[in-house]
C-alpha cells in the first residue's frame, strides 16, 4: 500500500465542490476514492483502492466504475507504469505535481514513486521525436529502491 500524507484532508464539502465543478454527482464513492487519493503520496492501483475502501463497504466494480469517471472528468490521472497494471492519481494544482511527471519503480519491490519534474532533464536532439520537446511523453524509471539496495 502507498504511504500517506500527513497533512490535513480537505473537508467532505471540499471534494463535493471539486467533484460538481467537474460535471459529476457527489456521491460517496467518488468522495470515498477521492479522499483516499488525496491522501497517497504515490500512484495507487485498482487493486490497491479495493483494499482501502472495501472494509467500508465499496466493491471491486463501483470503485473500478467511479475511477474511469474520476478519470474522463480529468480529476484523476491514470498511467501504466510498465507492469500493466493502471495506477491513478489525483490530478493535483501544486507545482511539484503538476502535470505529467517522472516515476521510479522498484524492479525488486514493486514500490512505485512519484519523482520531481526537475529530478528528469529532455534535452531535444535531432531525430527525437517532437513529443520529448513538448514534454509530452511518460517518464518511467526503474531500479533497486533505497530500501532494496
Amino acid at each position: 500500500m502507498a504511504a500517506r500524507k500527513n497533512a490535513t484532508q480537505p473537508k467532505l464539502t471540499d471534494y463535493q465542490d471539486r467533484l460538481r465543478a467537474a460535471g459529476l454527482r457527489s456521491t460517496s464513492p467518488r468522495v470515498a476514492v477521492l479522499r483516499e487519493l488525496e491522501s497517497a503520496t504515490s500512484p495507487l492501483s485498482h487493486a490497491d483502492l479495493v483494499d482501502a475502501l472495501g472494509e467500508e463497504g465499496y466493491d471491486r466494480v463501483t470503485i473500478y466504475r467511479n475511477l474511469t469517471d474520476l478519470t474522463e472528468a480529468g480529476l484523476v490521472v491514470r498511467a501504466d507504469l510498465g507492469d500493466h497494471v493502471w495506477r491513478f492519481e489525483l490530478k493535483r494544482e501544486e507545482k511539484s505535481h503538476q502535470g505529467t511527471h517522472p516515476h521510479f519503480t522498484c524492479t525488486d519491490c514493486g514500490t512505485v514513486a512519484c519523482l520531481p519534474s526537475e529530478s528528469v532533464r529532455l534535452t531535444s536532439t535531432k531525430g527525437a521525436p517532437k513529443s520529448v520537446a513538448a514534454r509530452s511523453v511518460d517518464i518511467q524509471l526503474r531500479g533497486l529502491c533505497d530500501r532494496c539496495a
